[in-house]
């Protein structure tokens, strides 16, 4: 029977580096989640003082411990913290290393560290799944041969292990930009990965960003799924610009050659690409059961967002669901 559990990912409150900083800012965005029907919340990994919930140290050195910042999201309704999206590839100013990349065999070793520690931490939040940025973007990357391939399998394994010891999961998040997108690079990695240890993560938005029918992709990957996010997109990449150097900051931040002023929004905003309830259908036509976290990414506002997606679950997504039990 398929269990569905509604979350909202909190990322879309921190545009810049030095927002979203004091406590009070972090009570009132998680009371406005509380507000909105999500009884969890996804953070997204950070560094610093500047990232006071990015990591379980800045938990800690700003909570008292991780079992405080529980307390603290209680306070605020929420349940949880259903998830944690990291990304390798961003530095860590608590263990003062640089950036690391699953192509690299000398970086396993604290790939799978720093991993631990993240499900160590989330498993104390009443979380389930680590998400992971898998590979690199395909313009900071060669074309990903069989041996490099390899190499990713053996990294997400070896989380995949580490992550289970604290009972979480690790999810595989493709993003739009990822080095995964060509060819047929996902499929050989989720062929190479223990399917008890390594998911898939399925965004929405990133895929039909990347001219990918979320729908169509759900059914294809339908026993690899552990995790949902839910949001719409408002452009296709279609011009493959994904393959230009450094496309996070020229493509997805600057919007590209057209100047795409934002390439993702809340579920059922106008000119949106997804067909949510469609998506929402075919996940209980699987059978799935987790988290669907909503998110809106980089909303120019973050409150308004909440609030509409929170309406759009209650109004259309949940009532999808009580017909389709």
């Amino acid at each position: 029977m398929s269990t569905i559990r509604w979350g909202y990912a909190i990322n879309q409150w921190k545009p810049q580096f030095d927002d979203f900083v004091r406590r009070e800012q972090h009570e009132r965005a998680l009371k406005t989640i509380s507000i909105a029907g999500f009884e969890g919340v996804e953070l997204n990994a950070g560094t610093g003082r500047w990232e006071p919930l990015g990591n379980p140290q800045q938990l800690a050195a700003n909570f008292g411990d991780v079992a405080g910042f529980r307390q603290f999201l209680a306070s605020c309704a929420i349940d949880a913290v259903s998830s944690w999206a990291w990304d390798p590839a961003e530095r860590s100013m608590e263990h003062l290393t640089g950036p690391l990349s699953p192509l690299v065999e000398g970086d396993l070793a604290t790939i799978v560290e720093r991993a631990g520690e993240y499900a160590a931490a989330l498993a104390e939040l009443g979380g389930s799944v680590l998400l992971v940025r898998p590979a690199p973007g395909a313009g900071d990357v060669d074309p990903l041969d069989d041996a490099a391939i390899d190499r990713l399998a053996a990294c997400w394994n070896a989380v995949g292990r580490a992550t289970a010891d604290h009972g979480i999961r690790t999810a595989l998040h493709v993003d739009f930009l990822s080095a995964l997108r060509r060819e047929d690079a996902l499929e050989q990695l989720l062929d190479r990965t223990d399917p008890e240890l390594v998911g898939l993560a399925l965004d929405t938005g990133e895929l039909a960003a990347a001219g990918i029918d979320p729908v169509t992709a759900i059914r294809q990957h339908a026993g690899r799924l552990w995790h949902v996010q839910l949001k719409d997109a408002l452009a296709v990449d279609d011009a493959e610009e994904y393959l230009q150097p450094h496309a996070h900051w020229t493509v997805r931040v600057r919007g590209g050659e057209r100047e795409v002023p934002r390439w993702f929004a809340e579920p059922g905003a106008e000119g949106g690409l997804v067909d949510t309830p469609e998506v929402v259908r075919t996940l209980m036509d699987i059978g799935y059961s987790g988290w669907v976290v909503v998110e809106s990414d980089q909303s120019p506002h973050p409150a308004a967002s909440v609030l509409l997606a929170g309406y759009l679950v209650q109004r259309e997504l949940r009532p999808v669901l009580e017909r389709n039990s």
